[in-house]
């Protein structure tokens, strides 16, 4: 996962539950609801992001590029243990919390199977960040522990600038790769986000969450400002790529 340019958690004022520590917190069983839900998410999320940095290390063209994402998926790996550790501490089954989201992860990652090397750097780059940029904004809201959890796992990998450099030498090498990425980060954004709309509308708890109904939620406005900011950083990772959003 990669760190998104808009830290929403850094200029945030923590106050109601997210001023709260778990065990005050979790007294309200919709909102542990709603954190079993997230942590599970983010869980399968980072294992999916785990196999598929395994899968693209075989179309590395060197060895150094191949040991780097499999350093990358290592970490990846890591962070899944972290979220699946804390799902047993709070009483719930990893496997069931994750169960969930695994249709609609599966089925993002089907339908944005990579082509070549260069796009599967996009993709991790990309889509990776636009899913950290969407639990930032959420863990602003959330209890300390959870909070301080969910930063924790969306610590860059060190994807970032490993992508960053290897796509804009590509371009430099042959300009017409831009335009072939800029349309295939542009449609990897709206996969992304459509699936994330799918996940949180087909579950109760974490759509109340969001949209206020628990714990410090946005109202619907704050929603579309939300959104907007997504976008907005997915503009500036675009231009750091050397593509046009």
């Amino acid at each position: 996962m990669t760190t998104p340019d808009n830290a929403s958690d850094a200029s945030a004022a923590h106050t109601g539950v997210a001023a709260q520590d778990w065990a005050k917190a979790s007294v309200d069983p919709q909102y542990r609801a709603a954190v079993v839900d997230l942590i599970g998410a983010l869980a399968y999320g980072e294992l999916a992001a785990f196999e598929r940095l395994a899968e693209d290390a075989k179309l590395a063209p060197t060895l150094a590029d191949k040991a780097e994402l499999a350093k990358m998926a290592s970490a990846e790996f890591h962070h899944f243990e972290q979220l699946r550790d804390r799902l047993t501490e709070i009483g719930a089954e990893p496997t069931q919390a994750m169960e969930p989201f695994v249709a609609a992860l599966d089925g993002f990652h089907k339908q944005t199977a990579p082509s070549d090397w260069l796009e599967g750097l996009v993709k991790a780059y990309v889509g990776d960040s636009i899913a950290s940029d969407f639990y930032r904004e959420v863990a602003a809201r959330l209890d300390s522990d959870t909070r301080g959890l969910v930063l924790a796992v969306l610590d860059d990998t060190g994807h970032a600038s490993f992508a960053v450099e290897k796509v804009r030498a590509a371009i430099d090498a042959d300009p017409r790769v831009g335009g072939r990425l800029a349309l295939w980060a542009r449609r990897l954004m709206g996969e992304a986000l459509s699936q994330s709309q799918r996940v949180v509308a087909d579950r109760d708890a974490l759509s109340t969450m969001l949209v206020g109904g628990v714990a410090d939620g946005f109202d619907l406005a704050e929603v579309g400002r939300m959104f907007s900011r997504i976008t907005e950083a997915h503009t500036k990772r675009m231009a750091a790529l050397g593509l046009a959003a």
